[in-house]
């Protein structure tokens, strides 16, 4: 199955490099690209991409508030694209409120062209949260300085099973799927079926947005061992 891309990006020849090495690849197809977050969100609409490569700092319309258009969109438009998040910032608070708006994860403009398409069919696939190493950073660093109301969050994880905890709490560690299934020495389609179930219990977008409820309801502590 071909994955589909949007490229958006105000750098013209960031936006038609990127477009160029996912087209070169067999699965990936891009579908469209934009200069901006306003146009990013009406190519978007019109072509349904599986994935939207998404700038951080745009004129007209930045990264965040069109993440948040497309994941949150008005009634009547149901396609919600993956966003992966691209910025030349590996510690920062707006990469943060993208991760908590709903976008899968992010990469560094400057990763290498192998984790660029790999980060692509992660995403796609909705297995596990980017650059676990570097996502979990942004996480702990904004949990820690900016301290938020727990209580509430917390509340939002009473009605999980003991198990569906304990599978979150490894999701906010940044385990994929298969990795839950081993540690809980369990089939990994009861950890698909888990995640289905944490998704909808929690109104989560992804699991990004797992892992920041995770630290924010103090399940997982900034900088506690896995």
């Amino acid at each position: 199955m071909t994955i589909r891309v949007v490229v958006v990006d105000d750098q013209d020849m960031v936006r038609s490099g990127f477009a160029a090495l996912l087209s070169a690849q067999s699965d990936i197809d891009v579908v469209g690209d934009a200069p901006n977050g306003r146009l990013g969100v009406e190519v978007s609409r019109s072509t349904h991409p599986d994935v939207v490569l998404m700038d951080v700092r745009m004129p007209e319309m930045d990264g965040l508030e069109a993440t948040r258009l497309l994941l949150d969109p008005p009634r009547g438009v149901v396609h919600r694209p993956k966003v992966l998040m691209l910025t030349t910032f590996d510690i920062d608070d707006y990469v943060y409120e993208a991760l908590h708006a709903g976008a899968s994860g992010f990469l560094l403009k400057d990763a290498p062209v192998a984790q660029l398409v790999q980060a692509v069919r992660v995403i796609a696939a909705g297995e596990a949260l980017l650059a676990p190493s570097v996502t979990r950073r942004v996480i702990e660093d904004v949990t820690r300085r900016r301290p938020v109301a727990h209580r509430t969050a917390r509340l939002r994880l009473n009605g999980l099973t003991p198990r569906e905890t304990e599978v979150l709490r490894l999701v906010a560690r940044g385990l994929s799927n298969t990795e839950i299934a081993a540690r809980l020495v369990v089939a990994e389609q009861t950890v698909k079926t888990h995640m289905t179930r944490l998704l909808a219990k929690l109104g989560a977008r992804g699991r990004a947005q797992l892992v920041v409820l995770a630290y924010e309801s103090g399940l997982v502590a900034p900088g506690a061992p896995d």
